[in-house]
Parts: C-alpha cells; sequence; structure tokens
C-alpha cells in the first residue's frame, strides 16, 4: 500500500456534499428520514458488519417500512469514513470518485437494493 492521501476534513465533507449534489433530484426527492454523515472511522460495532468499511448505512429501508415504523423513528443514518477511504486511495481525484460510488451504494441500501444487486449493477 502508498503513502495515505492526506485531506482535511473540510475538503473530505465538500467530496460527500458534491457526491450528494450528483443524486438526481427525483430520487433525492424519495429519500425520507435519513441523515448523511462523515466520521473519521467506523466503530468496533460497525467493523463487525465489513472489513475495509468506507460507508454504511443504518436504518429501516423504505422497501421495509410500514405503519409502525413512522411512529417515533429516529433518521435512518448513512456514515461515510474518512480514514479508510484515505488509506484506499492513490489520489484526491480518486477520493472524489470512491465517495461519489460509496454515497451512491448507501444510497441504494436505503432504497432496498441489496449488495448482491449493487455488484450485478456495477456499484459493489
Amino acid at each position: 500500500m502508498g503513502p495515505v492521501v492526506t485531506m482535511t476534513r473540510e475538503a473530505f465533507e465538500d467530496a460527500v456534499s458534491e457526491a450528494l449534489d450528483l443524486i438526481p433530484p427525483e430520487l433525492a426527492d424519495r429519500m425520507d428520514n435519513v441523515v448523511v454523515l462523515v466520521e473519521d472511522e467506523p466503530t468496533a460495532d460497525q467493523l463487525a458488519e465489513a472489513e475495509d468499511l468506507l460507508g454504511i448505512y443504518e436504518g429501516t429501508p423504505l422497501t421495509e417500512r410500514d405503519s409502525w415504523w413512522a411512529a417515533g423513528s429516529l433518521p435512518d443514518r448513512i456514515t461515510i469514513f474518512r480514514g479508510p477511504t484515505l488509506r484506499l486511495c492513490e489520489s484526491k481525484e480518486e477520493v472524489v470518485e470512491e465517495v461519489a460510488v460509496t454515497v451512491v451504494h448507501e444510497i441504494a441500501h436505503h432504497f432496498g437494493i441489496d449488495d448482491r444487486r449493487l455488484h450485478d449493477l456495477g456499484w459493489g
């Protein structure tokens, strides 16, 4: 593995914001009760879900929600991890590209699309 890309937290957050701006408005309008966050590193519990975690969706996908869900539910969370992404990439441009892929991937989980289907679509 080569040197870690350096990028300020602000610049990384800007990359996440730019990735969100790439989501078509008609899709963004359908996102419901979800917040997108940036964290430096995943927690131990999050790492238990998968190795090399660049992002994670935590919540109830739209396809699984019913009448019980709306009663006081906290927002779903999409978290994009800065440290693992910077360690994976070799340039700032690659970071921006990887962030965009990760954001799309996690938003797809919000819409009920699983990893297998995402891999089939080239968003694995």
